[in-house]
């Protein structure tokens, strides 16, 4: 278990495969838009093959509380990580996302953030880190407000 984070096998990097996706199931409910786990930036590693060749998610940890439509606007078709710049020791980030863009031709990346001051250190590490890794990346800024609404 030594290639799993923290030793604990709910950290294994996973692929989540969905052929049929509908945008309601049966009992009316949306399916979710997850493609890979695990979502937590600590925890994903920055070789885990979902990372190829893929549009990249940063979502601040209290944006899809925040905002319903997270999935669909967001989730979909995006590999997603998600960090909290105020609580998390955010040390490490920088570093690690540039790796993450750099070894795996990352297409595109998007940043959801709260409009709370804090949150917008987020995006200073995504722009830090496309700098870092020597990629010409699209970066986008969605901003979502306290009320759930897109500011941005």
């Amino acid at each position: 278990m030594s290639n799993l984070a923290c030793g604990c096998p709910g950290s294994l990097a996973r692929s989540i495969e969905k052929t049929d996706v509908k945008e309601t199931t049966q009992d009316g409910n949306r399916p979710s838009e997850l493609r890979q786990w695990p979502t937590q930036l600590h925890l994903v590693p920055p070789t885990a093959p979902y990372l190829q060749n893929a549009h990249l998610l940063i979502a601040a940890d209290c944006v899809p509380f925040a905002y319903p439509e997270f999935h669909r606007d967001f989730i979909k078709g995006r590999v997603l990580v998600n960090a909290c710049p105020k609580l998390d020791d955010t040390s490490p980030y920088v570093d690690k996302l540039a790796e993450m863009i750099a070894h795996n031709d990352i297409q595109s990346v998007t940043v959801t953030i709260m409009e709370v001051p804090c949150c917008r250190g987020m995006a200073m590490f995504a722009q830090q880190a496309i700098a870092q890794s020597g990629k010409d990346v699209p970066l986008e800024i969605a901003v979502i407000g306290i009320d759930g609404e897109r500011r941005s």
